[in-house]
């Protein structure tokens, strides 16, 4: 007695099948698309906005000016913030610039200021390849206020050219909207424990040799407020789907159907 045949994968069925793959391979491009215009700004990722706490933030470097290497980044300070903390880099020099105050300032635990640091310079020991990205962190003191969103104005220099990703949204307008947006964060409620004030605890040194170990990356993957480390998460699980799909339509396609007792052979246990 002949075995039974396998079935046929049809053309039908193998039209249908590549469909259904440019369909996921275009909307897959489309992702990758999307996380690449994501990374192409200076952008800012807070391990924490609370108000009145202190905070790592991560400014991530992209491509260069038109192809051109990075040479120095000027980061300008909001004028709610009164220092900044660089976090070493061995890729780049790093000073502070500090301003005269027009008039002495008082802070919340009663000291006087009359200077205050207004902007941090990195200047590259040699110019960061177009091709690859870095990071930079600067340790701050956060306002007191919750809602209020920070500005930092960032000039990047490069071999030829420059971008001043220094625009601000007015009211009403998508911040997405503009060419070069200046990187921000928006200052968030206390934290309910209340532990806002700097200490020196071990959550606080853990942090920090996190953010130096990030920052000593030449090919640093910190995203752009953090969208772009989401976006290519996205675009893995979503070629892992359409492999797995079509793995399991070929062998759905594939597989052989069970094979029926042959009429008349098979032995009756009773008999």
């Amino acid at each position: 007695m002949k075995g039974p045949l396998l079935k046929k994968f049809s053309p039908t069925s193998f039209r249908r099948a590549l469909s259904a793959t440019a369909v996921a391979g275009g909307t897959a491009a489309l992702m990758l698309a999307g996380a690449a215009a994501a990374s192409a700004h200076v952008g800012v990722t807070p391990d924490k906005t609370d108000a009145n706490s202190y905070a790592l933030l991560t400014f991530g470097i992209p491509h260069g000016c038109d192809e051109s290497g990075t040479t120095k980044v000027t980061i300008t300070l909001p004028e709610e913030l009164n220092d900044a903390q660089p976090t070493v880099n061995p890729s780049w020099t790093v000073e502070k610039v500090v301003e005269q105050l027009p008039e002495p300032k008082k802070l919340a635990d009663g000291a006087t200021i009359t200077k205050r640091t207004s902007q941090i310079v990195y200047t590259a020991k040699s110019p960061l390849d177009p091709e690859l990205r870095d990071a930079l962190v600067l340790s701050v003191k956060l306002p007191d206020t919750a809602g209020k969103t920070l500005h930092f104005p960032t000039l990047q220099n490069c071999e030829q050219g420059q971008t001043d990703w220094s625009e601000i949204a007015k009211d009403g307008q998508d911040p997405h909207s503009l060419k070069a947006p200046a990187p921000s964060l928006t200052v968030t409620a206390a934290a309910a424990d209340g532990h806002g004030s700097h200490a020196s605890t071990s959550a606080d040194t853990a942090a920090e040799t996190a953010g130096a170990a990030q920052a000593s990356s030449v090919t640093g993957s910190v995203s752009d407020d953090g969208s772009q480390a989401r976006s290519w998460a996205g675009l893995v699980a979503g070629f892992g789907g359409l492999v797995l799909g079509g793995t399991a339509l070929m062998r759905s396609r594939n597989r052989k159907p069970a094979e029926a007792p042959a009429s008349g052979n098979a032995s009756d246990p009773r008999k």
